[in-house]
C-alpha cells in the first residue's frame, strides 16, 4: 500500500528531522497513458530508503539516481519521461504516455 502524501510529507519531515537527507519526487504533470497520476510523490533518504511511488516501479531507479545527487548538493531538477524518449524505454516506462517529475531536497 502506498502511504498517502500527507503521511510522505509527515514522514519525510521525521527523516529530515533525525539528521537524514531527503529528496521528495512529485509527478506535476502526465500525458497519455501514465501509472501515476499527477501529484503522486516518492520520498527517498541518503542511504536509499524510500516510500511512495511516482510510476508504480518503471522510473523510480532513474528518479532515485537524480535524488541522490540533488541531496549531495545538485540543483532541483525537473525530469520528463516519455514513450519517445530513449531514456524512457531504457527505464522502462513503455506504457504510451509521458510523466514530468519534480525532484528536491527537503531543506
Amino acid at each position: 500500500m502506498i502511504p498517502t502524501d500527507e503521511r510522505l510529507l509527515e514522514l519525510a519531515a521525521a527523516w529530515h528531522a533525525a539528521g537524514r537527507k531527503v529528496a521528495i519526487a512529485t509527478v506535476v504533470s502526465t500525458w497519455g497513458s501514465s501509472p501515476r497520476p499527477a501529484g503522486s510523490m516518492l520520498i527517498v533518504d541518503d542511504h536509499g530508503e524510500m516510500q511512495g511511488s511516482v510510476s508504480g516501479g518503471c522510473i523510480e531507479g532513474a528518479v532515485i539516481r537524480e535524488a541522490m545527487e540533488i541531496m549531495q548538493g545538485a540543483p532541483p531538477k525537473l525530469l520528463e519521461f516519455g514513450v519517445s524518449d530513449e531514456q524512457a524505454w531504457e527505464v522502462g516506462l513503455a506504457c504510451g504516455g509521458r510523466v514530468q517529475v519534480w525532484v528536491e531536497a527537503v531543506a
